[in-house]
């Protein structure tokens, strides 16, 4: 993954799913926190809970289960599909490294109309290639993700920069709310956060073999 910042990784891991590196491709946990459900109801109850609040599966999903949408399901809401997913989370969590999920997911993600794949993204947003996003940047592009079409970097900014906040917020260490992506973030308190300049942040990129070139004939022909 060294086309891709590692700021980036970490900024989408904290928006998108902070226990990728400790779950199995599901999570439990925030899935009953997205639905509301009451874990010492009875099976009844949370099954009705389950399908009142069925629309808000899309902010309790993995990393792994965003993932294996991508690559093998289609965008449909059914709850069918919903379970096809987790049972392909599952498998996938079993067959590759955190790591490899990772880079597939920032890879094939969508980012904006027409916009997929972390490069791609970063190209068109910012100008710059992937591995040298600066802090700010890949925060933006990580608050990107639960809506690329309708609130990215240069389309409907507000949403994207609330919940970027939040994500420096958490990366600085501030013990913040993350909304899942169904949530919306216009009530929440966004705290201030000290970020240090973006020169110091970010990362050297590889010259161009015609700049390598350029700079060898400049070279020869002061000698």
């Amino acid at each position: 993954m060294k086309d891709i910042s590692p700021v980036l990784q970490r900024m989408v891991i904290i928006g998108e799913d902070s226990r990728f590196r400790t779950h199995r491709g599901i999570d439990p946990a925030e899935i009953a926190d997205a639905l509301g459900v009451n874990g010492h109801s009875g099976w009844r109850t949370t099954l009705g809970d389950l399908w009142r609040h069925r629309d808000r599966l899309r902010g309790a999903s993995t990393i792994t289960q965003q993932l294996a949408k991508n690559l093998y399901l289609s965008a449909s809401r059914n709850p069918l599909r919903k379970l096809k997913e987790a049972v392909t989370a599952v498998s996938l969590e079993l067959a590759l490294p955190k790591d490899r999920i990772l880079e597939l997911y920032l890879n094939v993600a969508e980012w904006g109309p027409g916009i997929w794949g972390a490069d791609a993204a970063s190209r068109a947003y910012f100008g710059v290639p992937a591995a040298g996003l600066d802090e700010r940047q890949a925060a933006a592009l990580a608050a990107t993700l639960p809506h690329p079409r309708t609130s990215n970097p240069t389309f409907r900014t507000d949403r994207m920069l609330e919940r970027r906040n939040l994500i420096l917020a958490r990366y600085h260490g501030v013990d913040v709310y993350i909304p899942p992506a169904a949530e919306e973030i216009d009530s929440l308190v966004v705290p201030e956060v000290l970020v240090p300049a973006p020169e110091s942040l970010k990362v050297e990129v590889p010259a161009s073999r015609d700049t390598i070139l350029d700079t060898a004939k400049a070279r020869s022909d002061s000698t």
